[in-house]
C-alpha cells in the first residue's frame, strides 16, 4: 500500500471539472486523508482547458506533487497537456468518445471508458463527471458509500431523482472500469487515513471566516479574481450576525466605504487583487493620514494590468510596501497556511485598531484558491483588541475639542466614535493639529509626521517569521513567503537525504520588515536562496535593503503563472550549494 497519491482531472471549463474535483476531494476528506489542491483554470466563464490536481496523503502536506498517478481526461487536450506528469505505471481514465491516444514513449495504463455514452443513457451528458469520478474512485479500491454520501450532499438540493441519477452514474462508471481492470489496482491502494477530523477549505474562505470571528460586520468590495470568494462567503454569512456586504461600483468606493465604516466604529474590510489595490492607493493614504483603521486583503495574481487573472504570482509586494503618495504608517502581513489565513485576519483587525493605520493581508492565488486540509480551528484563541478606543471621554474645557490626534509618547492617540459626548473633533485628509483642524505650521507638520511614523516602532505581530532551523550554520537557508513554504520543505527532504544542511525561513511580517528576527538566521547561513513568484525578486530586495546578506544571496524566481514544484526548488538549491563548493554532511 502507498501513503500518498496524486490525482488530476482535466477538460473544458464549464464541463463539470470543478464539481468532480469537489466531490472527489470531499469524499477523501470524509475518510480522513490530508489533501492539497491546485486549480488551473482559464480567465473566462466557459471554454478553455482547465484542470484540478489533488495530492492525497496519510500525513500533513502543504505542496503539490511533482508527478501524477491518475489522470482523468474529458478530452484529448487534457492528455496532451498533462500526461507528461504521469509517473511510470500511471493511469489515464479517458472518455472513449474522443478515441483517446497516449503520447508516444509513456509507460502508462489507459482505460477508455464510455463516459459520455453512459451519461446519455441516464438522460443527459451532464452526468459524465460522476461516471468519470466513479471510475477513478473504484480503481483506488475505496468504499463507494462514502463517495455516494458526498454526491448526496452536493446534489441534494436538486431533489431525490437527480441524486439517484448521479449515484447510478457513479456505480456504472465504477462497474465498467473494474471489469476492464480486473478489480482495483493494487499499486494504487492507499493506506488507511488516521480518521482525525480535518477542515478542508480554500484560503479565501478561511480569511472570510477569520474576519467574521474578528467582529467584522461590513465588507465593501468589487468582485475580482482571485478575491471574489471572500465576498461571496460573507454575503451568505454576515447577515446572520447583523452585518452586510456592499458591492460597490469600484475599488475606490470599496476602500473609502470601509474607512467610513471603521470611523463610525464598525469593523469593516475590503478585498481585491492587484488592479483593485492600485485604485485604492489614495484611500490608503487617507486611512494613514486620518489614522483610521482599514483592513485590506490583496490576493495576488499575474500582472501587470489585467495580466494573468487566474494564475499564480507574488508581484504586488512593492505596491503594498511603497504604494500611496507621501509617507504613512502601514502594516503588511503574509499568511502562509490555511490556519494563518484565519488567525491573521483576526490579528489584522486588532493591529488596524491598535495602531490606527491600514493593514494589508497579502496572499497569492495558490493560497487563496488552493483547497487544503487544516486542523480544526481553535476559537478560544480569539482575542479582540480595539486599541485606544475611548468610551467615557473626560469632560473638556468649555472652549476645547477632543484631541483626537494628541501627541503621545508612543504616537498612538485616543480614538472616539462619532457622537460620543465630549469627543468633538475635526477629521480631514489635509495636515492637521491635535484636534484635527487644518494646519500648515512647519513645526506641527514635522511633529505630526514623526507621531504617525513612530507608531509602529513597538509593532509586534504573531509569528513575524516562522523558522525551521535545525542547524547553527546551514549550507543553505531557503527563504520564502505566502504559499511557498510547503514546497520548500518538500525540497529540503531530498536535500537532507543527500547530506545537505538546510534551514527554512518564512517571512510573515513583510512591512515593517522584521530585520532583527531575520538577521539571526541570515548571518549564520553560508548561502541564502530567496524563493518568490515574480520577475524582479521583490522579497530578495527587501532582504538586501534591511539585512546585510547581499554577497551570499541568490534569487530563485518564477513568473510563468504556475507555482513552484518541489523538484524545481530541490534542483536549484542543489546547484547553488554545489557551485559554492560546500561539503556534504557525512552520512
Amino acid at each position: 500500500m502507498i501513503n500518498q497519491l496524486s490525482w488530476k482531472i482535466g477538460g473544458q471549463q464549464g464541463e463539470g471539472v470543478e464539481s468532480t474535483d469537489r466531490i472527489f476531494s470531499t469524499a477523501l476528506n470524509r475518510l480522513g486523508y490530508y489533501l492539497y489542491g491546485y486549480r488551473h483554470f482559464s480567465s473566462r466563464i466557459k471554454g478553455g482547458h482547465t484542470n484540478n490536481k489533488i495530492r492525497i496523503s496519510t500525513a500533513p502536506i502543504r505542496a503539490i506533487s511533482d508527478d501524477l498517478d491518475i489522470l482523468v481526461a474529458f478530452d484529448q487536450e487534457s492528455i496532451d497537456l498533462n500526461a507528461h506528469e504521469l509517473r511510470s505505471g500511471g493511469v489515464i481514465v479517458a472518455d472513449a468518445k474522443f478515441k483517446p491516444a497516449v503520447p508516444e514513449g509513456l509507460n502508462v495504463q489507459l482505460f477508455a471508458v464510455p463516459i459520455t455514452a453512459i451519461a446519455e443513457e441516464l438522460g443527459t451528458s451532464l452526468y459524465k463527471n460522476m461516471v468519470a469520478s466513479g471510475a477513478s474512485w473504484a480503481l483506488l479500491g475505496l468504499p463507494l458509500e462514502v463517495f455516494n454520501k458526498a454526491v448526496e450532499e452536493e446534489y441534494g438540493r436538486k431533489g431525490a431523482i437527480v441524486v439517484e441519477k448521479n449515484i447510478e452514474a457513479v456505480r456504472r462508471g465504477s462497474q465498467f472500469v473494474l471489469e476492464q481492470a480486473g478489480g482495483p489496482l493494487s499499486a494504487f491502494q492507499l493506506e488507511p487515513a488516521d480518521g482525525v477530523q480535518k477542515l478542508f477549505m480554500i484560503g479565501n474562505d478561511a480569511m472570510a471566516l477569520g474576519a467574521l470571528a474578528a467582529g467584522c460586520r461590513i465588507m465593501s468590495a468589487y468582485p475580482i479574481t482571485p478575491a471574489s470568494e471572500i465576498m461571496e462567503y460573507l454575503i451568505k454569512q454576515l447577515p446572520k450576525f447583523g452585518g452586510t456586504v456592499v458591492q460597490t461600483e469600484d475599488e475606490i468606493a470599496a476602500a473609502t466605504m470601509a474607512i467610513g465604516s471603521n470611523y463610525a466604529g464598525v469593523r469593516a474590510m475590503t478585498a481585491s487583487a492587484g488592479p483593485g489595490l492600485s485604485l485604492m492607493m489614495e484611500a490608503i493614504g487617507l486611512s494613514g493620514m486620518t489614522e483610521t483603521p482599514l483592513v485590506i486583503v490583496d490576493t495576488q495574481r499575474g500582472g501587470p494590468s489585467t495580466g494573468l487573472p487566474t494564475k499564480q504570482e507574488q508581484s504586488d509586494l512593492n505596491a503594498m510596501v511603497y504604494g500611496t503618495h507621501g509617507e504613512i504608517p502601514k502594516i503588511v502581513i503574509a499568511p502562509s497556511s490555511i490556519e494563518d489565513c484565519f488567525y491573521d485576519m483576526i490579528e489584522a483587525f486588532n493591529l488596524a485598531e491598535k495602531y490606527q493605520c491600514p493593514v494589508i493581508v497579502m496572499t497569492d492565488l495558490q493560497l487563496s484558491l488552493g483547497k487544503q486540509s487544516c486542523a480544526v480551528l481553535d476559537y478560544d484563541r480569539i482575542v479582540i483588541d480595539r486599541g485606544r478606543l475611548v468610551r467615557d471621554v473626560p469632560e473638556l474645557e468649555t472652549h476645547g475639542q477632543f484631541k483626537r490626534y494628541e501627541f503621545t509618547e508612543n504616537g498612538i492617540s485616543p480614538r472616539v466614535l462619532p457622537g460620543e459626548k465630549g469627543g468633538l473633533h475635526h477629521v480631514t485628509g489635509v495636515e492637521h493639529d491635535e484636534v484635527g483642524r487644518p494646519s500648515e505650521s512647519a513645526i506641527n507638520r514635522q511633529r505630526m509626521m514623526d507621531k504617525r511614523l513612530g507608531k509602529l516602532k513597538s509593532l509586534e505581530i504573531r509569528k513575524a517569521v516562522v523558522a525551521d532551523a535545525p542547524y547553527e550554520e546551514p549550507d543553505v537557508l531557503i527563504i520564502g513567503m505566502g504559499s511557498t513554504g510547503g514546497t520548500i520543505d518538500q525540497a529540503r527532504i531530498k536535500l537532507e537525504q543527500e547530506g545537505w544542511k538546510t534551514n527554512h525561513l518564512t517571512i510573515r511580517q513583510i512591512h515593517p520588515f522584521p530585520t532583527a528576527q531575520v538577521k539571526r538566521y541570515t548571518e549564520r547561513a553560508k548561502q541564502i536562496i530567496v524563493l518568490e513568484n515574480n520577475a524582479t525578486g521583490q522579497l530578495a530586495d527587501q532582504l538586501k535593503l534591511n539585512v546585510d546578506c547581499r554577497s551570499k544571496l541568490t534569487s530563485m524566481i518564477k513568473y510563468d503563472g504556475t507555482p513552484f514544484l518541489p523538484q524545481e526548488v530541490y534542483s536549484k538549491s542543489k546547484e547553488l550549494v554545489l557551485n559554492g563548493n560546500l561539503q556534504r554532511v557525512p552520512q
